[in-house]
């Protein structure tokens, strides 16, 4: 595609609106409605997260996560601990996430503090997973360079005939919880006036905020 073409492109913004009276004042419950209505819609892998981190070079990157836990203590996602993300959350355990359901024209971006879940947690998410997930947990030394994906399946028969049909959770994998101090909701808007409402953590207290678009 040109640059010409790329210029030109444009969309009209004109679903819905956000208003700050009719947000709820804790915004776990304005992500949870939002969520809600990305699933009931079939909005295409709803579930899927933008997850930017920086490393020590100071260099931010992003991945793609799967949400697969959201409650008032955080937002829980499932990974190698060892890849290039754990690595850089190790170092500095500050991201970002981010929502984007184009066909709702919305946006949820939350920012925070991230921790590890507990053991417990992982485990049981770990045994719910299917098999060959969790043999490819195993398999997959994740961010390495790798000769070829011929190593890659021959790791993952191996651990495949080593574990059977039980294999133990990694001890180099498991869960993440992001601990929100700031969230933000974009709506599209008409005329590029989109609406924007910010809940940003106050001495413990959540304070909402309209920002300009």
């Amino acid at each position: 595609m040109s640059h010409s073409k790329l210029a030109d492109m444009r969309k009209s913004y004109q679903s819905a609106q956000l208003h700050e009276a009719q947000a709820p004042s804790v915004p776990l419950l304005q992500f949870e409605q939002w969520l809600n209505e990305a699933l009931q819609a079939e909005v295409p892998e709803a579930n899927a997260m933008t997850l930017a981190t920086v490393g020590s070079d100071l260099r931010p990157s992003t991945r793609v996560v799967l949400i697969k836990g959201c409650d008032a203590q955080g937002l829980v996602w499932y990974t190698n601990y060892d890849s290039r993300k754990g690595q850089q959350l190790a170092g500095n355990p500050f991201a970002a996430l981010q929502f984007h359901w184009v066909e709702l024209e919305r946006v949820v971006r939350i920012e925070g503090r991230v921790e590890k879940v507990s053991e417990a947690e992982s485990d049981a998410y770990f045994h719910s997973r299917p098999l060959d997930s969790r043999i490819g947990a195993w398999a997959s030394p994740q961010s390495q360079v790798i000769g070829s994906r011929a190593e890659l399946l021959a790791n993952a028969a191996s651990y495949a005939a080593k574990f059977m049909m039980q294999p133990p959770r990694p001890p180099h994998w498991g869960g993440y919880r992001l601990v929100p101090d700031r969230w933000e909701f974009w709506q599209g808007g008409v005329a590029r006036l989109h609406d924007r409402l910010v809940y940003r953590l106050d001495q413990g207290q959540w304070v909402k905020e309209r920002l300009a678009p």
